[in-house]
């Protein structure tokens, strides 16, 4: 607050969430899902496995038409008297696919409820599955473990169509729809366990240069880089394996659709891997500057004050004791409610020597005291679990330490980030 008595910072937003900690993702607590089948901001909700929301985003229809358009030419030439009933049987097998993509997910995300880090959610997307872990392992072998059970979960779906495979004839629609999941399970474990992050590969990869170094950070590096090797390796190689034959399906001609879509297949692969990469990297650097965020240096200093003090009163004792913020407490001491800036920006001069704070305060819930260690992704978890303009900071012994403004908060966040990409 300035010598005039009004705050320093009038223009504080309205009660809203704080930015939330860096995630994770590759899956405990989200936000309210709507009803199933109503659209989110992850897509349509499809259900809660073992309490995770899980999401299906509308790029997944794309991809479910192309691989139906796909496989379906696949089957005319493999069961030609099938018809048309052929894209019905290709629609099965992309919807089969996702639920095995679904169960690699669920693989991550058991794993991590077991190590008890929370999951907002998990969403099956335009190539594969995300699930998003809202905090980090706490050590290289946890790290390991969860990024390895999802490619291992492939591996045993592709081994278990394999055997499916030896129970019903060859050639049949049984046949070569168990042969198309083995096949397609098997990409999925292969793919993932390449050494570089976004993929589980790399994960594990950033888990043992921690466990090397020590140092958490120097596997990331690690793990990100190679990861944008592999883009411009899938960018570059993807093309010229299918066109030279590498793959089995040898194409002399490079203009033709069969190598153009090869190489759409291979740029949007590539994006998605070095934007996942660089993704990672930026995360871990704004992890390390996190720390910094604490509640006890952002928080306003406070002086207490009775309900029925006059604002005008309240104010002069703020500015004479150099406090930014008023604590209602009760004649015991005991802290009742905030009173909000944004309340007092709104009453003219004036008025102020015959409103009584109390009318502008508000009380405090469940959640809205913070206690003055919190720091870090910790702070910005608890925040974000019970939004509110202000909350009040206390020491470990109760002691009232002053007033935390989401708006500081926001400031520190985004400061954090500026030196991160600076």
């Amino acid at each position: 607050m300035d010598d005039s008595g009004k705050p320093q910072d009038p223009q504080e937003p309205a009660p809203h969430r704080p930015p939330e900690p860096a995630k994770d993702t590759k899956a405990t607590r989200g936000p309210k899902a709507p009803p199933p089948g109503q659209k989110a901001g992850g897509g349509i909700l499809m259900g809660r496995p073992f309490g995770v929301p899980v999401y299906v985003a509308p790029s997944w229809f794309l991809v479910a038409a192309l691989i139906t358009w796909v496989f379906g030419g696949q089957l005319e030439r493999v069961l030609p008297e099938l018809g048309t009933a052929r894209y019905l049987v290709s629609l099965f097998f992309a919807v089969a696919f996702y639920a095995s993509v679904l169960v690699h997910e669920l693989a991550h995300t058991v794993a991590a409820l077991r190590f008890k880090l929370p999951v907002r959610r998990i969403q099956l997307q335009f190539f594969g599955g995300v699930s998003e872990i809202e905090k980090e392992s706490e050590s290289p072998g946890r790290e390991f473990v969860l990024a390895f059970v999802g490619p291992l979960l492939s591996l045993v779906l592709a081994g278990a169509f394999y055997a499916g495979m030896q129970l019903v004839e060859a050639g049949t629609v049984p046949g070569v729809l168990l042969a198309g999941l083995m096949i397609s399970n098997l990409i999925v474990a292969v793919f993932n366990l390449l050494p570089g992050l976004p993929l589980d590969g790399g994960r594990m990869l950033r888990a043992i240069v921690w466990k090397i170094t020590g140092k958490p950070m120097s596997g990331t590096i690690a793990a990100a880089w190679i990861g944008r090797a592999l883009a411009v390796t899938v960018l570059i190689g993807l093309p010229l394996l299918t066109h030279t034959g590498a793959l089995g399906n040898a194409r002399p001609d490079i203009g033709s659709s069969d190598s153009l879509t090869d190489a759409l297949l291979a740029a949007i692969l590539a994006a998605i891997i070095w934007t996942g990469a660089g993704n990672s990297l930026r995360m871990a650097r704004l992890r390390e500057r996190l720390p910094d965020l604490t509640a006890r240096t952002l928080t306003r200093r406070a002086v207490p004050v009775e309900t029925a003090t006059p604002l005008s009163e309240a104010l002069r004792r703020a500015n004479d004791a150099g406090a930014r913020a008023l604590v209602v407490v009760d004649p015991q001491g005991t802290p009742t409610a905030l009173v909000r800036e944004t309340a007092i920006v709104g009453v003219p001069d004036h008025r102020r020597p015959w409103v009584a704070v109390g009318t502008l305060a508000q009380d405090l819930k469940d959640g809205m005291r913070v206690s003055a260690e919190l720091a870090g992704e910790d702070l910005l978890e608890y925040l974000r679990a019970t939004p509110a303009t202000e909350y009040l900071v206390v020491e470990e012994t109760g002691e009232i330490y002053g007033v935390l403004s989401t708006a500081d908060v926001e400031r520190a966040f985004v400061s954090a980030m500026a030196r991160k990409a600076a």
